[in-house]
């Protein structure tokens, strides 16, 4: 083809870097581990970003140089090689302040980003609908707000590529002022996006609600797939799904649910995830807040799957979901080559007694998740007994609702009261009682609390 017509834009060319301080309680083959894997996925970062991994840099260090994070040797190896072989960018697994990305663009003579700003730049390139971008870009401009202090040369340096979409690309145009408008305005955007969605999940009240989380790329969309069929995207990158995709599931592989559920596939968590980018998704991730049961959804044949369920669940913490109802799902075990595999599952059974092990995309096990599935949410079924005057004249209202709501078990029809016997997520039942009260009608529950999942006795005439 013509070089006057070929358009398509040339990959950059970057190189790692990844800096640590030793621990005396860690040796030296873990140590080289972790570092391995931490150098893996960044290089899995930045192939997702579109650029070729040319170097790795590693140092260890006593201390961070307050200056330039790395040692000043360091810098100018790295510098030497960015000349040589004509890098584009040099990308830091460590997060740097600005004054040392400034700092070390004098000795490098190339752009610098850290792994908060690379994985932005993947959010801003996989942002799909309006709301995604908006939360996208307030996490951008939040991110380069706290950047602006005293870094005025650094941004005089207009670069393209990889760690400037979105906001980036008009860095030299921007202020403090412009910035803090601009926030302003797509915070309050995002106020009326949660609003609209806190309205759809009401509307969902109805229902019992599971959702799929864990780190990035463990197959969370393929599970969905698996479940319902949905057709969510579903690609061997990170961060491919930003947006929560939610459907409504009845059975699974011909078993009738308990009750009909609500199952949502959220976006992945990982390492260092930045701060102002959980911030700006917290109504996408409401969905896990008010979840009902999580599917913890682990790639067991990552050797550093242990490091990324502590990553999870310390993510979960930090946004306030309810931890207590979690099925931890081993996924691609069809992956996994270990020589000790039945030992490491015969281990993880005994630490997670709620751990399914499965291959999502190929089908394995996935009865025992089926299972699992269905005994946790019968565990969420209650069933309660309910009053109803007889002169109510909204009492056949009131029984219409119950039934959109819950299994009507029995229903006698006495001289002063309509009694029903009714089943259904303790959740679910606890809000409609609750609007019930509110809208004073005379409606009384009392729980079955012997046993759940037994019919109650029959009832006397009241």
């Amino acid at each position: 083809m013509d070089k006057l017509h070929n358009t398509k834009k040339a990959e950059e060319k970057a190189i790692l870097v990844c800096t640590t301080i030793p621990k005396s309680t860690i040796t030296k083959s873990v140590k080289q581990r972790i570092t391995k894997e931490h150098l893996e996925e960044l290089e899995f970062l930045t192939q997702t970003a579109g650029a070729i991994v040319v170097d790795k840099f590693y140092q260890e260090r006593d201390n961070i140089d307050r200056s330039l994070f790395i040692g000043k040797g360091k810098a100018q190896e790295i510098a030497k090689k960015v000349e040589d072989d004509g890098i584009d960018l040099v990308i830091f697994e460590n997060s740097l302040s600005p004054t040392q990305i400034r700092n070390l663009e004098k000795i490098i003579k190339c752009k610098v980003i850290d792994k908060p700003a690379l994985i932005l730049d993947i959010f801003a390139s996989n942002a799909r609908t309006s709301e995604a971008k908006t939360q996208v870009e307030l996490a951008q401009l939040q991110y380069l707000q706290a950047r602006l202090t005293r870094a005025w040369t650094h941004l005089s340096k207009q670069y393209g590529g990889i760690g400037t979409k979105g906001p980036g690309e008009t860095q030299i145009e921007t202020d403090r002022r412009l910035i803090g408008t601009r926030i302003s305005l797509l915070k309050e955007k995002l106020k009326k996006i949660e609003e609209q969605r806190k309205t759809q999940r009401q509307q969902r009240d109805n229902y019992s609600r599971i959702a799929l989380v864990g780190y990035t790329n463990v197959g969370k969309s393929t599970l969905l797939n698996h479940l319902t069929d949905a057709g969510v995207y579903v690609e061997n990158k990170l961060f491919a799904t930003l947006d929560t995709s939610t459907k409504l599931l009845k059975e699974i592989n011909g078993k009738r649910l308990p009750q009909p559920v609500l199952i949502s596939d959220t976006v992945g968590f990982i390492r260092n995830l930045p701060h102002d980018l959980i911030e700006s998704f917290k109504s996408t991730l409401a969905e896990v807040i008010e979840a009902d049961i999580l599917l913890h959804v682990i790639d067991i044949s990552s050797e550093s799957f242990q490091d990324q369920i502590a990553v999870v669940e310390e993510t979960l913490k930090d946004i306030g979901a309810n931890t207590g109802s979690v099925i931890m799902v081993f996924n691609k075990v069809d992956k996994l080559v270990r020589t000790d595999k039945q030992a490491l599952i015969a281990g993880l059974k005994k630490t997670y007694p709620t751990s399914v092990f499965i291959s999502a995309y190929k089908g394995i096990n996935m009865g025992s998740l089926f299972d699992k599935i269905i005994d946790m949410m019968q565990e969420e079924i209650e069933q309660i007994e309910v009053k109803i005057p007889a002169g109510d004249p909204d009492a056949y209202k009131i029984i219409n609702k119950l039934h959109e709501t819950a299994d009507i078990i029995s229903t006698k029809y006495l001289s002063k009261n309509i009694k029903l016997v009714i089943k259904g997520n303790k959740k679910v039942l606890q809000q409609l009682l609750s609007t019930l009260d509110k809208s004073e009608k005379p409606v009384r529950g009392k729980r079955n609390t012997k046993n759940n999942r037994k019919e109650l006795p029959a009832l006397d005439e009241a």
